[in-house]
């Protein structure tokens, strides 16, 4: 990350509050400036075609954890405090129903697989129309989440 330590924190600390981008707030998101140690064990594959060299500009790693997904938001939040996004890799969409998040583990870029029966039968009850949102007596159904590692 560009600057001190203190101007990384403070950055982050805005992520984490959420972020005005165009014209409206974004919801707090978790954020945290992964290690190196930590990027070694992930392993990442190189990128094809390899991002631009900026000597002049350091960079790291970041993972966030949205609670919504508006179009190029993690782009749009990261450029407005000042961390631009480099790299995008989605690790994990949490469909907040209480099991574990559907995950990219196993798989190498490229590379894809048939959603598991389990999985399935997951996404279609969180897709499965319900009652209009707004109804007396009802609760909104919760927001889904994404895990995404930035550069």
């Amino acid at each position: 990350m560009e600057g001190s330590a203190a101007q990384q924190a403070a950055r982050l600390s805005q992520l984490r509050g959420g972020v005005l981008v165009q014209g409206r707030r974004t919801r707090a998101a978790r954020c945290r400036a992964l290690p190196p140690a930590e990027l070694t064990a992930a392993a990442l594959p190189a990128r094809e075609p390899p991002i631009r060299h900026r000597i002049s500009v350091p960079t790291s790693w970041l993972e966030l954890e949205l609670r919504e997904g508006r179009n190029r938001q993690v782009r749009r939040m990261t450029a407005a405090v000042g961390l631009p996004t480099l790299r995008l890799i989605r690790v994990a969409i949490d469909l907040l129903d209480g099991m574990p998040p559907l995950n990219l583990a196993g798989l190498a870029p490229g590379e894809w697989r048939h959603v598991s029966d389990a999985e399935s039968e997951r996404l279609e009850r969180i897709l499965k129309p319900g009652p209009k949102r707004g109804a007396p007596g009802i609760q909104p159904s919760p927001s889904r989440s994404s895990r995404t590692v930035c550069n």
